[in-house]
């Protein structure tokens, strides 16, 4: 399973920018890699697992913006098209079929 986490944060204020660097350095702690610019991914063994990482971060959710979870399969994942541009180094890392495991 891959656990995208998709978020808009407001960074017009020097309080929003250190809530948005505090919520981004918490999903990179949590395992979660950058697959583009506020898009993060992390690969889980099972639902239960992605269950329970989307669970994890509506702990640390910021008051103000838009956060939005979306739970994939692996074979849906292998589905993904890139149209533009190369797959970034983050997705090389976390590879096709694969955990990572710290």
């Amino acid at each position: 399973m891959r656990v995208f986490i998709m978020f808009d944060l407001p960074v017009e204020t020097k309080a929003q920018v250190r809530t948005y660097t505090k919520f981004r350095k918490q999903l990179i702690q949590d395992g979660f890699l950058m697959m583009q610019y506020s898009i993060y991914i992390k690969s889980c063994i099972n639902k239960d697992a992605a269950r329970q990482t989307v669970n994890n971060v509506k702990r640390y959710l910021p008051k103000d913006g838009h956060v939005r979870s979306l739970v994939i399969t692996e074979k849906q994942f292998e589905k993904m098209m890139i149209l533009v541009g190369e797959e970034d180094k983050n997705i090389e890392i976390l590879g096709d079929n694969r955990t990572i495991e710290f």
